[in-house]
């Protein structure tokens, strides 16, 4: 299994439209962030978790021409929104795209996106899309995907675990049940807005902490705002802690 980190960063992406701060304005690339998504690829199978507002720019630096199926964690903007362009790997499989996700996401994927869901439109280019409200695993072969429920701010939100490797985006609190199902893990990627406190995403010190409770062979922290440089942020993380960068790829 291979993921790809296809961008590790926060809403509003980094550089952030208009700032001039040191993070910003670097030269260093991995400084240099899209919207969080990863892509798993496994036994020609590639699955998308989330489609984030900058899916197409993100398929062709990656060169991604097959969609199996999305996996959303929640559906707010920056890991929703580019999902119309899910319609133009319909056009390269010809087939429909499985879509898996919570009541509340899939619910609000159709309030947002009517225009894909009415049968009545007879024309136009859309995606096709099979919606499925998740209820226990997901079994995608020869993945079995295992959704667990977190929490952003109030929100309950989704994070996935294949195996002994697991996704936890936009995430403040890990209740105790969920805590227990991420135990035992090879690789966590988990979300590390910046250093100040955040009402809806871990901070880096609380994401620290919660590495050092699940205790993960290999932590990395993503979902990562303009208040994180890449190097100055990195060298003061555990040795088994590091950040994520666009294009990342982790082999497993």
């Amino acid at each position: 299994m291979k993921i790809t980190f296809l961008g590790c960063g926060t809403s509003t992406g980094v550089p952030v439209i208009g700032c001039k701060c040191p993070v910003c304005t670097s030269n260093n690339k991995k400084n240099r962030r899209l919207r969080a998504s990863i892509l798993i690829r496994h036994k020609n199978k590639n699955i998308l978790v989330d489609t984030s507002t900058d899916l197409r720019q993100q398929a062709l630096r990656h060169s991604i021409n097959q969609i199996d199926a999305v996996l959303f964690t929640h559906p707010h903007a920056d890991h929703l929104h580019g999902i119309d362009e899910l319609r133009s790997f319909n056009l390269i499989q010809n087939n429909h795209i499985p879509c898996y996700g919570n009541k509340e996401t899939i619910e609000r994927i159709k309030i947002y996106f009517k225009y894909i869901f009415q049968n009545f439109v007879k024309e136009g280019w859309k995606p096709h899309l099979e919606t499925h409200i998740i209820d226990g695993h997901i079994s995608i072969p020869p993945l079995k995907i295992l959704p667990i429920e977190v929490y952003h701010g109030k929100m309950k939100v989704l994070s996935f675990r294949i195996d002994k490797t697991a996704y936890v985006t936009d995430c403040s609190k890990i209740p105790e049940d969920s805590v227990k199902q991420l135990m035992d893990l090879d690789l966590l990627i988990l979300d590390a807005l910046r250093q100040k406190p955040h009402f809806t995403h871990f901070n880096i010190d609380e994401a620290v902490d919660m590495v050092k409770i699940l205790k993960p062979k290999r932590a990395i922290f993503t979902h990562l705002s303009h208040n994180v440089d890449y190097d100055a942020t990195g060298s003061t993380l555990p040795p088994h802690v590091e950040l994520a960068y666009d294009g990342m790829e982790i082999t497993l």
